[in-house]
């Protein structure tokens, strides 16, 4: 798997937090088929927050592709359209971290999961089309990291 994220990350904004990286180190993966990095230092001002300090307080990213790549169907002979259904193959993109939900209590998982459902084929036959919309994707989370932060603290959109 050709991913890998180069330590430190740059954070994107975020309300109350300056210049906020993030150190990651190579971590074990849920499964095989999948990348995870877990974050062992914070530089920028954080105050308040935590590196992956314990298995019921992580803050880790996983990357996963699907365990089987599915191959685009044949196509019908006599029709020349495809038979059936198309297949997706599936990639996840997941950071989970471990938040204080009440003082004093033991911490809680907070996830926050992409999930890329690509059409079996159109990697090959259409991959500028994949990748833009991959482009468009992370160019709107980038532009919205602070205000998406400000929406799920406040649930005001």
């Amino acid at each position: 798997m050709s991913l890998t994220i180069t330590s430190p990350v740059t954070g994107g904004a975020q309300t109350g937090l300056t210049t906020p990286t993030y150190t990651i180190v190579t971590d074990t993966a849920p499964t095989n088929t999948g990348k995870q990095y877990a974050v062992s230092a914070l530089g920028g001002t954080q105050a308040g927050v935590d590196t992956s300090s314990s298995p019921s307080r992580p803050f880790t990213i996983t990357g996963s592709r699907p365990a089987v790549l599915r191959q685009a169907p044949a196509v019908n002979q006599v029709t020349g359209l495809i038979s059936g259904s198309v297949p997706n193959n599936v990639y996840t993109v997941q950071v989970r971290k471990g938040v204080t939900v009440v003082s004093g209590q033991t911490p809680r998982l907070m996830s926050i999961k992409c999930e890329i459902a690509i059409p079996a084929g159109a990697d090959t036959a259409d991959a500028a089309n994949v990748r833009a919309a991959l482009s468009l994707f992370i160019g709107s989370l980038n532009q919205i990291s602070a205000s998406l932060g400000d929406t799920c603290v406040t649930g005001v959109i």
